[in-house]
């Protein structure tokens, strides 16, 4: 019986599913059923403190001391398109597209916003065929944050292609799309202190 990668057709969202959800840490991109990389401490540390950054000002009505107006989630399954099932570090809906909470595996709303953390061993994955996925199927908000090089690489998208709308590193502060209602500190996703406020 032919392995997944063998078959001489797209895996889709069923194929991923058959899976046992336990040991189902992959994705499905451009019709290729892809074992995600084992995140590095240095990944981990930077996908929290990037839901740390956006969800306490953003997860909430709009309105009031924050700007609000958002749902996020970590690595849930989201079905772009039946062979494109992806598995976002960090990834984020606009309540007024969206206005109950996404639900479900996968979830099959497109999001407005994804952020990858970037992994040594599979950062082709982020860097070139995840992102032509993400601009075929119009999400509006690619981050690519990367650990090695300590840098933020903020994605505006265009019917063209995706445009880069800020790159930053370590040491800066920036407003970066679509969260500059807020100035965001750079090397905190690196392991810095957050300064005060």
């Amino acid at each position: 019986m032919p392995t997944a990668a063998q078959r001489p057709y797209p895996a889709t969202a069923a194929d991923l599913l058959a899976i046992p959800e336990e040991q189902r840490f992959h994705e499905i991109v451009d019709g290729e059923l892809v074992h995600k990389a084992v995140p590095s401490f240095e990944h981990g540390d930077a996908q929290s403190a990037i839901v740390a950054l956006v969800k306490i000002p953003f997860q909430r009505r709009p309105g009031g001391r924050w700007p609000g107006g958002w749902w996020f989630a970590t690595e849930v399954e989201v079905e772009l398109a039946p062979d494109q099932v992806v598995r976002p570090d960090v990834v984020g809906w606009r309540r007024e597209r969206s206005p109950e909470r996404p639900s479900g595996s996968p979830v099959r709303i497109r999001p407005d916003w994804v952020c990858e953390v970037v992994s040594p061993d599979n950062a082709r994955n982020d860097t070139v065929k995840k992102m032509r996925v993400y601009q075929r199927c119009q999400v509006h908000h690619y981050w690519i944050v990367d650990p090695r090089e300590e840098t933020l690489t903020v994605y505006r998208w265009t019917p063209e292609g995706y445009l880069v709308a800020l790159r930053a590193e370590r040491g800066e502060r920036v407003r970066a799309e679509p969260f500059d209602a807020i100035e965001l500190q750079v090397g905190v996703l690196f392991g810095d202190e957050r300064e005060d406020e």
